[in-house]
């Protein structure tokens, strides 16, 4: 299951198509269990950001894996991925994509997280999953 929070206005997103994305993203994984997907402003994420990252700009996505200690309550929760709408909306005009598909590419990023992989600090793992979990959803 995914649960999706939008907690901005300003940004256009149908959230049941993401939805069902992210549970196809999950199951070409390989992967059960379930996640929070937030959508957020710039402002909250450069907050968020700040307070986990020490880092004081906005950023595209987070991810917030799920505390061990909490399994004996939800086993099958991944975690929580945060995604800036203002960010990938930038992004998307940027790389000349359209806004769903540049959201896609974030909670396929973020859902990798999520499982713990970590470009910052892996050999290029994360990227190379990232990249053959795309070509899978068709979202190249």
């Amino acid at each position: 299951m995914v649960e999706i929070i939008n907690k901005q206005s300003a940004v256009s997103l149908v959230t049941r198509i993401l939805e069902e994305f992210a549970m196809a993203s999950l199951k070409n994984a390989g992967v059960e269990g379930t996640l929070t997907i937030a959508f957020v402003t710039d402002a909250e994420m450069q907050s968020l950001n700040t307070q986990f990252r020490a880092k004081a700009t906005t950023t595209d996505v987070l991810s917030f894996p799920a505390e061990t200690d909490h399994f004996d309550e939800t086993p099958d929760f991944l975690g929580d991925i945060i995604i800036s709408a203002d960010q990938a909306k930038r992004q998307a005009e940027e790389n000349g994509l359209t806004l769903e598909l540049e959201v896609k590419q974030l909670i396929v990023h973020g859902i990798l997280h999520l499982l713990g992989y970590d470009h910052e600090t892996d050999q290029g793992q994360m990227n190379q999953l990232e990249l053959q979990l795309r070509k899978q959803l068709g979202i190249e």
